[in-house]
């Protein structure tokens, strides 16, 4: 009895590993994670940090003195009317631009997901847009929509309608809504593949049950496919918010070269233009860095808010919860 015991301790001390062979394992695991930590802290780290630092500096991006300004920074970003607008702009963009895409996408997922003639060709056409860079769709667009050539003003003419000069004023903004939501096809695809993971045994048995298509939507697939759309819609929010290429580039001709955006029309005076302003047209590094930092905390608050309000609404097969009980 006693021997099968000792036994059995030695056995159970053999299999656990000794302290030299756990920090031979720990150095060979942070020694394989090691470019990727170095990568992190030098392409990532380090310029947030430093970032923060201007932010508190009146640095025009040239001297090597850095003068120290405190908060003022901050100061000028939560009370400058002009940023104020350039953010609740932004605002409202992301506004119209993440429901269509979220409700969009989802709507044209389920009609790709139909057993229907040609549709792996009408899957591919629709998801071309999100493959071309966001600078050539940019320029297509403003090819499409200039006032004397474009083929949205000749389509107009056909009815009648006078031409219209679609990149400046208020027009400039529904271009640029436009360019964003022309790009839906990696959402498409993404939703496609969380629709074909819905049980359909689920599906099978609410229709028995005498669920309508409706029914079976409400109650069936969104449900399955919530997480899905959670994280579409903070993706879609973040993206949005981030909006740069679009507004810069379908300024009016002539007034869209890098460092000129003076000519941008108001309605696409986003605020990642604004902040681009303050670095390269006015030599403002420390204010544009403390906007970026004012701009980092409110797309966290957003992140947070949706994961808050949205998250009580999505259903996990499995509780994500389970492992921390």
């Amino acid at each position: 009895m006693t021997a099968t015991a000792m036994s059995g301790s030695g056995a159970a001390a053999r299999g656990r590993p000794g302290p030299l062979r756990r920090l031979r394992g720990g150095l060979a695991f942070y020694g394989f994670i090691s470019p990727w930590l170095i990568g992190t802290a030098a392409l990532t780290l380090y310029p947030v940090g430093y970032a923060v630092y201007l932010s508190f500096t009146g640095w025009n991006g040239m001297s090597p003195f850095k003068p120290w300004v405190g908060l003022s920074n901050y100061q000028e970003v939560l009370t400058s009317g002009d940023t104020l607008s350039t953010l609740s702009r932004t605002l409202v963009l992301t506004a119209i631009v993440v429901p269509v895409t979220i409700v969009g996408s989802l709507l044209l997922a389920m009609l790709l997901n139909k057993r229907m003639r040609g549709r792996a060709v009408l899957r591919t056409l629709i998801y071309i847009p999100a493959i071309v860079p966001p600078v050539a769709a940019a320029l297509i667009w403003k090819v499409i929509f200039d006032k004397n050539s474009g083929t949205a003003n000749r389509l107009l003419a056909v009815f009648g309608v006078h031409p219209l000069n679609w990149l400046t004023g208020g027009n400039a903004f529904i271009v640029l809504i436009v360019v964003l939501l022309w790009a839906l096809g990696s959402g498409i695809i993404i939703d496609l593949a969380a629709l074909q993971t819905v049980p359909a045994e689920q599906l099978e048995a609410a229709r028995v049950d005498g669920a309508g298509p409706f029914g079976r939507f409400r109650h069936v697939i969104l449900p399955a496919i919530s997480p899905i759309l959670l994280f579409q819609t903070v993706l879609t929010v973040i993206t949005t918010l981030q909006t740069f290429i679009p507004a810069i580039l379908l300024s009016p001709i002539g007034s869209s070269s890098m460092g000129q955006t003076t000519n941008i029309p108001q309605a696409n005076d986003v605020y990642m233009i604004d902040v681009y302003e303050q670095f390269f047209d006015y030599s403002r590094y420390g204010y544009g860095s403390a906007m970026l930092v004012v701009f980092f905390v409110v797309i966290v608050a957003m992140t947070a808010l949706i994961f808050k309000f949205l998250g009580r609404s999505v259903f996990y097969a499995v509780d994500p919860k389970a492992g921390k009980r």
